[in-house]
């Protein structure tokens, strides 16, 4: 499983992570909120609630709860949908704290599924970078999720 940040422009942050899984199981956790609710929210987080209507300006809304932190309510809108290849979709906080594009990224290569994960625009270097931590945490969750369901 491979884990490398790239931080293309003061504005984006780019995640790349490998998974030993066919490019359908990667994409579905993207799109069904039962499964996101086990394994989305950066360590130490649950995610008690993730609903998702998953079609182009469909919404989606979740939960990520944890006691040192407390509630924090995110949502977006689904831009565009391309089955197995791409995700594009707006993010917000609910508390105002700014609003960025996220595009999710899949290529299956021999069995080995690709995802990109990219944010943006972020206001300043220290928004970005406060996201770092979080989405590595919550996409580390996802590696765990997919190796258990290997097993």
């Amino acid at each position: 499983m491979l884990a490398r940040i790239d931080t293309v422009a003061d504005t984006e942050l780019v995640i790349d992570r490998s998974f030993d899984a066919p490019v359908a199981l990667v994409f579905r956790l993207w799109t069904d909120g039962e499964l996101l609710k086990r394994w989305f929210g950066p360590k130490d987080f649950t995610c008690p609630s993730f609903t998702v209507d998953f079609r182009v300006g469909g919404q989606y809304r979740g939960l990520i709860a944890s006691q040192q932190y407390g509630d924090s309510w995110f949502g977006g809108t689904f831009k565009q949908i391309v089955p197995n290849q791409q995700i594009v979709m707006t993010f917000a906080w609910e508390d105002g704290s700014g609003l960025t594009d996220i595009t999710i990224s899949f290529e299956e290569t021999d069995g080995v599924t690709t995802q990109r994960f990219h944010q943006a625009p972020f206001k300043t270097v220290a928004d970005r970078d406060s996201h770092v931590g979080g989405w590595n945490e919550c996409l580390d969750k996802q590696v765990a999720f997919i190796s258990d369901q290997a097993s």
